[in-house]
């Protein structure tokens, strides 16, 4: 664990992209209750920064994130009159924090170096986009210590194809980079110890893009990917008629005619 005056999230921005850095590298940045709620926190003040247009999330140390916090969650055990209520507290508020992901209007990537477990691996499959050192780790364990991770299964479901994800649950394997990469989990792997610098250049690149238009295109993906088929291509629909009229496609496409000749 860090330091007792040393925050458990860092955040460093530049030129538009928010980097967050979970901070917690002897405990190999387990998602205790202090760092989730920090983690909350970073969220809802990066919806209302209009400053920031892509956010990165990694891990301090060698791990990007080894899950819950065990030895926190065997001390809410040992509570036998709040022990229940602590525990729904805790997945409650995990829970906000991985729905607060695809709602926040900047792209979310994560950089991910050595292990990503639990629910560290549902934090990458909760973020729009993921990039892994070739030497990261993906699994998704509880199932070995009589703890079905559930909780993590709700973004793998919903990232993975239906098998993939099941694999992952009922065996308790480690997927490696170039697994995760096939199985979609991630989006690049890139060499050991660049995934970090590799997921800033990433960002940057859709940083230079319209925040307005990346912002509703984002809005739009996680809407229409719930709906009926008919339902998504109407919404759709409305959210392009939206967009031909804003200034930033007015602009987009008269530069891009005029490239034309």
């Amino acid at each position: 664990m860090p330091p007792m005056d040393e925050p458990l999230l860092l955040r460093e921005d530049r030129d538009g992209v928010a980097t967050l850095t979970l901070n917690r590298p002897r405990a190999r940045n387990a998602l205790s209750v202090g760092l989730l709620g920090a983690l909350s926190d970073a969220f809802a003040g990066l919806a209302q920064d209009e400053s920031v247009r892509v956010v990165v999330i990694a891990g301090a140390g060698p791990a990007f994130c080894a899950g819950h916090d065990l030895k926190e969650m065997t001390a809410f055990r040992a509570e036998a009159d709040r022990g229940a209520a602590r525990f729904a507290a805790l997945f409650d508020l995990c829970s906000a924090v991985m729905m607060a992901i695809p709602a926040l209007p900047q792209p979310v990537i994560a950089a991910v170096e050595g292990v990503a477990t639990a629910a560290g691996c549902q934090l990458v499959a909760s973020c729009d986009l993921a990039v892994a050192g070739e030497e990261a780790r993906f699994a998704t364990p509880g199932v070995q210590i009589g703890l079905f991770c559930s909780t993590p299964m709700v973004a793998l479901s919903r990232n993975l194809s239906r098998k993939a994800a099941m694999a992952l649950l009922l065996t308790a394997e480690m997927a490696d980079a170039a697994e995760a990469k096939d199985l979609g989990l991630v989006n690049r792997v890139v060499r050991a110890g660049t995934a970090l610098a590799e997921a800033q250049a990433l960002a940057a690149s859709i940083a230079a893009r319209s925040a307005y238009t990346v912002r509703v295109g984002k809005r739009a993906f996680y809407e229409q990917i719930e709906m009926p088929l008919s339902d998504a291509y109407a919404h759709a629909g409305r959210v392009m008629t939206e967009n031909m009229l804003a200034r930033a496609a007015e602009e987009g496409i008269g530069a891009f005619l005029s490239r034309r000749g």
